[in-house]
Formats: C-alpha cells, sequence, structure tokens
C-alpha cells in the first residue's frame, strides 16, 4: 500500500465556529463587528479574544444593523473585516448587505443557520435561509454564497470567502448551519505559507486619474483605502465611474452590469463543489451543508443494496452551478435534493434540469437533523417513479 501523502499543518479539535475564527485570521481579517445570537456566537467569542491579539480589533454593536455598517466602515479603511449572525439578525442585515453590494466594498458575512421564520428555533438546525440569502436584500442583486459541510471545509471555505471578497469587491456570504457551527472535529491548519490568500487590488494611477468604480475588462476596479490619499465618494445611489449618483439610463445599466458581470466573470474561480460516484451513476443526489453529510451515507447504502447512486456536493450554491446540473440531469434517470427546509434548493435545481429527468426532494424542517435513511427512502421512491 502506498504511503499517504505527508499533511503539513497543525491538527486541532474545533467546533465549526471556531474554525470559522481561525479561518478568518488566516485569511487576513483585522476587525470584527457583531452583536451575540445564538447559534452563532462563539464566532463573537472567539474573535474578542483572539483578533486582538494579532493586532485586530472586535467591537459589540448594539444589533445587527450597526453591525454590518461596521464592518462596511472598516473595510472602506483598509480592514478585511467579518461581521456573524443567524436568521433573524441576518433579516435586519439586508439592507447594509444591498448597500456594500453597488458600493463594493469587500466584506464576509456568516450566518450560521437556525430555523424560522421569527424568533423560531434558536437552538435547532435549519437551511431555512438559502432563498434569503440569494434573494434578501431588494433590488437586481448577485450574491456569492458558500455552503461548508465539516469543519474542516468551515477552515477552508471561510478563508475562499476572504479571497473571493478581496477579489471582486463584494460582499460574500458564509453559510453553516447549527449542527456545523456546533460540531466538533479533527481538522487541519495548514501552514502560513501554504494558504492562498488574495488581497484587494490597490490604484496603478495617481489620485487625480483615479476611477473608484472604472468598468475595467476584468470586471473589477481597483480598491484605495481611505486615508491614502485618494478622494472618491460612496454612496448607495446608482453611481458613475467616479461615485457621482447618477439617474442617466446608460450609466445606471452599465454600473448594474458591471456588477453582475464581475461575479459571473469569474465564475471558475468562485464556484467550488466535489463528485462522489458519478462516473456511473443513474441516480443523483445533490445536497449541501450537514445534509449533504447524510446524504453521502445514503448514497453509500444505495450503492451496497445495488443502486446506482451519486452525490453532487454544493460548496458554492449562489451563483449556482446550472451547468454542472444540466450535464448531470442529461446523464441520470432522476436527481433527489436532499435539504433542511420546506424545499428551497430543489426549485433552482429543477430549474436548470430542463425536464431531463425527474427531480424529487427529501426535507426535514422540524428542528432535527436529516438522517440518511429518510434521503435512502426517498431515493428508492425516486427509483420506483413511472
Amino acid at each position: 500500500m502506498a504511503k499517504k501523502p505527508e499533511i503539513k499543518g497543525t491538527a486541532q479539535f474545533l467546533q465549526g465556529n471556531e474554525a470559522v475564527v481561525e479561518a478568518a485570521i488566516a485569511a487576513g481579517c483585522s476587525f470584527f463587528a457583531g452583536y451575540p445570537i445564538t447559534p452563532s456566537t462563539e464566532i463573537a467569542e472567539g474573535c474578542a479574544e483572539k483578533l486582538p491579539l494579532v493586532g485586530g480589533a472586535f467591537i459589540q454593536m448594539e444589533d445587527e444593523i450597526a453591525s454590518i455598517a461596521a464592518i462596511i466602515g472598516a473595510s472602506l479603511a483598509g480592514a478585511k473585516a467579518m461581521t456573524a449572525t443567524s436568521g433573524p439578525g441576518f433579516s435586519l442585515m439586508q439592507e447594509n448587505l444591498g448597500f456594500a453590494y453597488i458600493a463594493e466594498v469587500p466584506i464576509v458575512i456568516t450566518n450560521v443557520m437556525r430555523g424560522g421564520p421569527s424568533t423560531g428555533l434558536p437552538t435547532k438546525v435549519s437551511q431555512s435561509d438559502v432563498m434569503q440569502a440569494r434573494w434578501g436584500t431588494h433590488g437586481d442583486y448577485t450574491p456569492i454564497v458558500i455552503t461548508p459541510s465539516s469543519v474542516q471545509e468551515v477552515f477552508d471555505l471561510t478563508i475562499h470567502a476572504f479571497n473571493c471578497s478581496e477579489m471582486l469587491n463584494t460582499p460574500v456570504i458564509l453559510l453553516l448551519d447549527e449542527i456545523l457551527g456546533h460540531m466538533r472535529e479533527r481538522i487541519i491548519i495548514p501552514d502560513t505559507e501554504d494558504i492562498k490568500i488574495e488581497n484587494r487590488k490597490y490604484p496603478s494611477v495617481p489620485p487625480e486619474f483615479y476611477k473608484p468604480y472604472s468598468n475595467t475588462p476584468s470586471k473589477v476596479s481597483e480598491f484605495v483605502a481611505f486615508g491614502e490619499g485618494y478622494r472618491y465618494n460612496v454612496t448607495g445611489l446608482t453611481h458613475d465611474e467616479f461615485g457621482f449618483p447618477t439617474s442617466v439610463p446608460g450609466e445606471v445599466e452599465q454600473m448594474l452590469t458591471k456588477l453582475r458581470r464581475k461575479i459571473h466573470t469569474h465564475r471558475k474561480e468562485v464556484i467550488l463543489y466535489e463528485e462522489e460516484y458519478m462516473e456511473d451513476a443513474t441516480y443523483a443526489v445533490i445536497s449541501y451543508g450537514t445534509s449533504a453529510r447524510a446524504a453521502m451515507s445514503a448514497v453509500r447504502k444505495a450503492r451496497a443494496h445495488g443502486v446506482k447512486a451519486g452525490l453532487l456536493k454544493l460548496k458554492t450554491i449562489w451563483p449556482f452551478p446550472g451547468r454542472k446540473v444540466y450535464q448531470i440531469a442529461s446523464s441520470v434517470k432522476g436527481i433527489l435534493v436532499a435539504e433542511m427546509n420546506m424545499g428551497q434548493m430543489i426549485r433552482e435545481v429543477d430549474r436548470y434540469a430542463m425536464g431531463q429527468c425527474k427531480v424529487a426532494g427529501a426535507f426535514r424542517y422540524d428542528g432535527l437533523v436529516i438522517e440518511p435513511d429518510e434521503i435512502y427512502e426517498k431515493l428508492l421512491e425516486l427509483r420506483a417513479t413511472k
């Protein structure tokens, strides 16, 4: 048997929420503002303890509206900044999320999902914020939303979230669920030199020629922090390349198109997923977050009983990997979507399957984790459907 390659790094036994803190600091985060809320509070507690040790700052705000406003300000001043919350707090952040998007401010928002609506199930698991993460803020908006399914992925994908945010000057949402936030697993924290870090691109022109929202070929403008000798205007209004408000139709269209295209132009760098047993699969399970762990067990059980099932585990849900879903739908007899809500991602899967195969769901939304046998039984039902 060949030796396994040596893994460089430090092994730690971490909770998912703790892994967010470690990864954020590794990615260069130097500012956190937030308000305690179950089940994300350990992220605030960890940042309060550890950020000052690396020269960073933690501030507890009076609410979630102020929290996201504070990290927007910190980012404009040059810091890599993050907040963390759960359902009700995430709802309060939506207006300023739209502000960060239109003003092209890089920030990371971690939402550790719990059951809702309203106060709902503060200590129970859910994946019911999936569509809110896509459509929560008003107006035409193209988000980046990342969904880990293990504590190791929490660490790795938190860094990916910061990198996407810095690379594209845009807010990025990291979606955990309560189980993952509070689960403990052994992970490897890579050596610093092995962690790829992206930083925002600073101006290559003198202040007099600087356009903070220039429509570059990559659709990503150069970014400069306040106080560094470059003067520019920041507004939540539609604006021109200099940042000044405009309602000229051509300028408005150019700005909104740029915001969308800069994310879709970099889809290959942003979208992540994993395939298991898909080479010869006749049925596919699509899942994400903690549900994907149960889905993997269900797929293995199906294989053991002669059903050629495979798994597509989504690590990025927005932008949605529609091309991959279309490709899978063209090669299987049916797709089962496993998630802990009343059926949110299934709508997007069905849209991209385009009628090429049957699409069904395995849902759970009572505050308990979805189990492998539930998914397996739904897979058998899908197989039996004429």
